[in-house]
């Protein structure tokens, strides 16, 4: 149902309350799947037109507990212009104990907001929508900063939960394969249950189980770091001396000594240089940012170009713009499949003055 509200000020230009959606996840990942190289696709065009300035994407704000010191609640808001045309903001928890119960470490909703009232349209389950967009980015980054060294072919993961699996589907959906795969994770158990993952997902891939961070980090030419560090906890720079890419995607894992003696490609400068990064403990150390080399957008435009003789790491904060825009994509396939669960009546109060 669509109520139409007239202001006084221009009656000549009213405007319709959106109606009310919830979209499960179910149906998001029924949009997402097998869908992982358009989400790519979206993902570089997002990163286009936040660097273009056609976004608004404030610092994310942080909800600790000092109670609960290892969780934390995210909120990011954001609006994306172009053909995207969206704001909103995802709320997205971290509670790492959830691991022993069973139960995946993260969850996620994404409100999207109508441009023309402001009115809420859709509350979407976000987790696989935050790792859709992320692996996206991952498989961009990974295609885009090897394109000049060629393609790895021994990839490493370092940490095994869903974003890990994730990036796998994705790099797997977008043409990539590898004659060598290492997993480590601190969990022997969790590392045991990525080797079955990955060996039923059909990969000709030899895989290996590293007992420790340098095995899989000196064997591997792509290393993918997907834990929940909170602090720098890889220091050893003669790790890197083969010079591999690195997708520094859970941010805190690298020393700022490691990242000092590399190439470095960030999503968004500001953002990654904020709230305890690897990057922005290195900029604390040195006290300047020139380390940071670039964005991947300005990888992607052709303005630099990209050493080969030191290691390159991709550290991406992880934009609420790119929620916004994989939000808005599940939202348009859904409603044009006529699948919307919509809330009747859910705002009850649409007369200004009853």
């Amino acid at each position: 149902m669509t109520h139409l509200i007239t202001s006084p000020v221009d009656a000549a230009e009213p405007k319709a309350v959106p109606p009310f959606a919830v979209v499960p996840g179910a149906q998001v990942q029924q949009v997402l799947r097998g869908r992982e190289r358009q989400v790519v696709e979206l993902v570089e065009e997002t990163y286009r037109l936040h660097a273009a300035g056609d976004s608004v994407n404030p610092p994310s704000y942080f909800l600790r507990f000092p109670d609960r010191p290892a969780s934390r609640i995210i909120a990011l808001p954001a609006s994306v212009g172009g053909h995207v045309g969206v704001d909103g903001i995802k709320w997205v928890s971290s509670f790492p104990d959830n691991v022993a119960s069973g139960i995946p470490r993260a969850s996620a909703v994404l409100i999207l907001n109508d441009r023309a009232t402001g009115y809420p349209f859709a509350c979407m389950e976000s987790s696989v929508i935050s790792a859709s967009r992320t692996a996206a980015s991952a498989a961009a980054a990974a295609d885009w900063l090897s394109r000049e060294r060629g393609r790895p072919r021994r990839i490493g993961f370092f940490g095994v939960g869903l974003i890990a699996r994730y990036i796998h589907t994705f790099l797997d959906a977008t043409g990539w394969s590898f004659d060598e795969i290492g997993v480590h994770d601190l969990s022997v158990g969790s590392a045991e249950g990525f080797k079955g993952y990955l060996e039923r997902s059909g990969t000709s891939a030899r895989v290996t189980v590293h007992d420790g961070p340098e095995q899989l980090v000196r064997s591997s030419d792509l290393v993918v770091f997907a834990t929940v560090a909170s602090q720098p906890h890889v220091h050893d720079t003669a790790w890197f001396t083969h010079n591999p890419l690195v997708l520094h995607v859970s941010l805190r894992d690298l020393a700022p000594e490691v990242l000092l003696a590399s190439t470095n490609i960030l999503d968004d400068v500001d953002h990654c240089l904020r709230a305890g990064t690897s990057a922005h403990l290195a900029e604390q150390m040195v006290g300047h940012r020139d380390f940071v080399d670039g964005t991947l957008a300005d990888v992607m435009s052709g303005r630099i170009s990209l050493a080969h003789d030191r290691p390159l790491v991709f550290s991406p904060f992880g934009l609420g713009v790119l929620d916004m825009a994989v939000g808005k994509y599940v939202y348009d396939q859904v409603a044009r499949s006529g699948q919307l669960r919509v809330i009747e009546d859910f705002f009850s109060e649409l007369r200004r003055y009853g």
